[in-house]
């Protein structure tokens, strides 16, 4: 087996000192590299391994947020006999890119953990929506990673075709950088080069086709590795991808850096709205002029921001969006409200019990 440093992996004088309990416990850190099944491979100084959560780990889960996701650093118990390991804990992390889960499951989906920067790619090739990059834009900021947008397929398109387009994401983008790519002619890979670094880890997240593995097999394959991941092609009469990354992982690149490529995902349902106003700045300035302090936006009187719609000074496309957000912020409130209610509940009966239980065995016990 061959060892591995971990400085390079996003080892950092924080974690060791996140780990030393779990040390003097003779747990050995380690760093999630993918997730198959609640398997998972985990990156180590001696080497990598196939691990699984210990059963404490996944009885104390409350939800999937508790559980290892790609990117996490574990603490972790090795097999001797060179059987899978166990996962005993999840160190803090920095941060996290989360979504509801999809379906109507009232629980946060951690998709990658302890990233820096995060690319929205989205392919050219089709009409790049401001809306949906609002989305992930919220989304991404909520994470504590930086939102990078990537507009690949460059190549498809022609001079004013480009710059409406590089206008239109500049005008929602929040001040995040843009960058014009093409992994087919190799336009804009190199200004990517400026994201990763030994240390540094990158996710890539996007609707399916839009190239995500292609960026990732630029930067991976531009300095003499083979491929990393697969590429599929889309499908041509709507231009949507395969899904040829099917599990999110963890590469780590010869060159420096680290790179967690994520499955296209055909539902991206908020779980909060924290960093909305870093998104719509320009709807959260106009706000604070309105008559009421809980003024939502919608018919209040002296709504400010309604009065700028109306006047053509914030476009109703924004508006639109924001006020779609918000309610679905709001629906999905509402229901963690009424699930942890369900599970206070649960646990009060469950109590209960226990209590009845104990009190009648001591019943017993003075006859």
């Amino acid at each position: 087996m061959q060892s591995i440093e971990l400085l390079p992996l996003g080892w950092t004088p924080d974690r060791a000192e996140a780990f030393a309990p779990h040390a003097a416990a003779g747990l050995v850190p380690g760093r999630v590299s993918l997730e198959h099944n609640h398997v998972y491979r985990v990156l180590t100084a001696a080497g990598e391994v196939l691990a699984e959560a210990a059963g404490k780990l996944k009885h104390e889960a409350e939800g999937r947020n508790a559980l290892p996701a790609v990117g996490d650093w574990v603490a972790l118990r090795p097999d001797p006999s060179g059987g899978r390991a166990l996962l005993r804990t999840i160190l803090p992390r920095t941060s996290w890119f989360s979504r509801k889960a999809a379906g109507r499951e009232t629980e946060e989906q951690i998709v990658a953990a302890n990233i820096d920067t995060v690319l929205l790619v989205f392919g050219m090739d089709i009409h790049v929506k401001p809306r949906a990059l609002e989305r992930y834009l919220v989304v991404t900021r909520r994470s504590g990673a930086a939102p990078v947008v990537v507009l690949n397929k460059v190549d498809l398109l022609e001079g004013e075709e480009i710059e409406e387009v590089l206008a239109d994401a500049r005008e929602v983008s929040g001040g995040a950088p843009v960058h014009l790519v093409s992994t087919r002619t190799g336009t804009g890979v190199a200004d990517l080069e400026v994201y990763l670094s030994p240390g540094r880890t990158i996710t890539l997240l996007g609707p399916s086709g839009a190239g995500k593995s292609s960026i990732v097999n630029a930067l991976v394959a531009g300095h003499g590795s083979p491929d990393a991941l697969p590429i599929g092609a889309v499908r041509p009469w709507d231009s949507r991808g395969r899904h040829t990354s099917v599990h999110r992982q963890l590469v780590v690149r010869p060159a420096g850096g680290m790179i967690i490529d994520t499955p296209g995902m055909r539902e991206l349902q908020l779980w909060d709205t924290d960093s909305m106003d870093e998104s719509f700045a320009d709807v959260t300035a106009r706000a604070g002029a309105c008559r009421f302090r809980d003024c939502r936006h919608e018919s209040e009187p002296g709504c400010a921001v309604k009065a700028a719609v109306d006047a053509g000074d914030l476009d109703a496309g924004r508006y639109e969006s924001f006020l779609k957000l918000q309610a679905e912020q709001a629906a999905t409130a509402r229901l963690r409200d009424e699930r942890a209610q369900i599970v206070a509940k649960r646990q009060a009966r469950t109590i209960s019990r226990a209590i009845r239980a104990m009190q009648n065995t001591r019943d017993k016990d003075r006859r």
